[in-house]
């Protein structure tokens, strides 16, 4: 019987003073914890076994595993090499172009803790047009949307009551809402698929966006008849034609219907007492009119009362998204309500692969952002100047949006694995390599490569399209030493290379 020699991986050292970094990090976060510092603590190799072997290299290892998911070679796109080296274990197609798919945020998240910094936040700012007598605002309250990606229905629950206890209880005019800090045009969509009910994923940006954008229907069993339903946010003036019937079952759906009445939300199925709570996502069809809404509602929940309505504030083009005082200089916010740090706002995005995160960090590269308006071309720009500083060529790495849902984000798998190189010497690596997806542990690697050498030793974003597979990260070898690893396959049946992917990653993680 003939068996495979142990691929002849790299026998240089490993990375030293990385590893004394991995160990300090190995503490920074439960889900890194155990494993992470099991690896660094048992560097040693397997056993190679017993028999004759034959000789293969890393590159024909490698490539066997990929040819065992039946795709042409030609459709896949791999570099993998050692973070303390230039030469490459594994390179297949290394320089030509592959749509990135979600590993795109990868470009995304090294780009803004290097140009935002760590200590970067979303900022919604509340200025008060008018004097404030005895509680009573006798104006409109105008609030200034900053591009906060997570804004939630709750954080502005408090924020309002903060407000409130501020001293602000009523409003005599209007809450005038300003959502220009971001300019786009429909032209900047072109490439990405409209959002769509099943499809929230595709949720354009917005500048003051509530909840991403989409409208939550709670369904709870209740006594009586019919189950208990709730929208979150909670929108002024919507009705709900609740048709859940409690008759079992567990199954349920809802609409937004707009008719000579007005517009409602139409849910209907059938619901049980086991069925416990459930959320159906909606994609309102007006923006404008579901925010306005959801800011009136929110206000009232929190207790506060308002003379007039919710309205947008006209567009000002080529102003300050900061509004002028009584004195004619700009007027300074009596209220401020701050997004997390970066680094929280990448772990969530990563982790999750959240679109709308990613779209809203890649305007936010856009120079002058926030108190000039963001448009897409200038965070193009940025991008792409900030990609030549990392030594790749115009062409090796192209981002349009940030997230990954345009086939227009492509990458050489060499430039890829070339960033990545350069981001484990940058000073931000920890906070970068805490964001990823940890392989059998969580994230969108959760389920994948349990009970392998890669669980807890693999560090990787995802790309998931119809027709594209890819991972970019990390892998920590046997030998401790670290790899960066870029692989993407571009085909209409790319679904059956995810196994072959997972296992070079094993690969990698167990014989190098």
């Amino acid at each position: 019987m003939r068996h495979f020699a142990r691929t002849p991986c790299d026998p240089g050292a490993p990375d030293g003073p990385r590893r004394a970094a991995l160990r300090r990090l190995a503490g920074a976060g439960a889900a890194l914890a155990s494993p992470l510092a099991w690896a660094i603590q048992s560097p040693g190799v397997a056993s190679h076994g017993a028999g004759p072997r034959r000789a293969v290299t890393a590159e024909q290892m490698g490539e066997a595993l990929l040819r065992g998911s039946g795709l042409p070679l030609a459709s896949f796109g791999a570099y993998v090499r050692p973070v303390d080296g230039p030469s490459p274990l594994m390179a297949l197609n290394a320089e030509a172009s592959y749509a990135m798919a979600s590993t795109t945020k990868v470009v995304t998240s090294l780009a803004a803790l290097d140009l935002l910094g760590v200590n970067f936040r979303w900022r919604t700012f509340a200025f008060l047009q008018g004097a404030l007598v005895d509680g009573t605002l006798l104006g409109d309250l105008l609030i200034v949307g900053g591009g906060d990606a997570r804004l939630t229905s709750a954080e502005l629950r408090e924020w309002f009551a903060q407000l409130r206890a501020k001293g602000l209880k009523r409003i005599a005019g209007n809450i005038v809402l300003d959502r220009y800090a971001f300019d786009l045009t429909e032209g900047d969509f072109a490439n990405t698929p409209p959002p769509s009910t099943g499809r929230a994923y595709h949720v354009r940006p917005d500048a003051f966006a509530i909840d991403e954008g989409l409208l939550h229907v709670g369904i709870d069993p209740a006594r009586g008849g019919k189950a208990a339903v709730t929208l979150e946010p909670p929108l002024a003036g919507m009705r709900v034609v609740n048709k859940v019937g409690m008759r079992g079952g567990c199954t349920a759906g809802a609409r937004l219907v707009e008719d000579g009445a007005g517009s409602h939300v139409d849910v209907h199925g059938s619901w049980g007492e086991r069925c416990g709570h459930r959320e159906l996502e909606l994609v309102p069809g007006a923006p404008a009119l579901f925010t306005t809404r959801a800011l009136a509602g929110l206000w009232a929940e929190a207790g506060g009362s308002l003379s007039g309505t919710v309205i947008e504030r006209p567009r000002q083009v080529g102003t300050s998204l900061l509004p002028d005082g009584p004195d004619g200089k700009p007027q300074l916010p009596w209220a401020v309500h701050l997004s997390q740090p970066l680094p929280v706002v990448l772990h969530d995005m990563n982790k999750s692969s959240n679109n709308v995160t990613a779209r809203h960090l890649m305007l936010a590269l856009a120079r002058g952002f926030p108190l000039r308006a963001a448009t897409l071309p200038e965070a193009q720009a940025r991008m792409h100047e900030w990609l030549l500083r990392q030594g790749l060529a115009a062409g090796d790495v192209l981002v349009e949006n940030g997230s990954g849902l345009s086939r227009g984000e492509r990458a050489k798998p060499r430039a890829l694995a070339q960033l990545l190189a350069n981001a484990w010497h940058a000073p931000r690596l920890r906070e970068f390599l805490l964001s990823l997806p940890v392989a059998g542990m969580d994230g969108t690697l959760q389920h994948r490569m349990h009970g392998t050498a890669a669980e807890g030793h693999a560090f990787l974003k995802t790309g998931t399209l119809l027709d594209t597979r890819a991972l970019a990260g990390y892998v920590q070898a046997a030998s401790g030493r670290m790899f960066a690893v870029a692989m993407m396959v571009n085909h209409p049946d790319a679904a059956r290379a995810t196994p072959a992917l997972d296992r070079v990653i094993e690969w990698i993680a167990r014989s190098c």
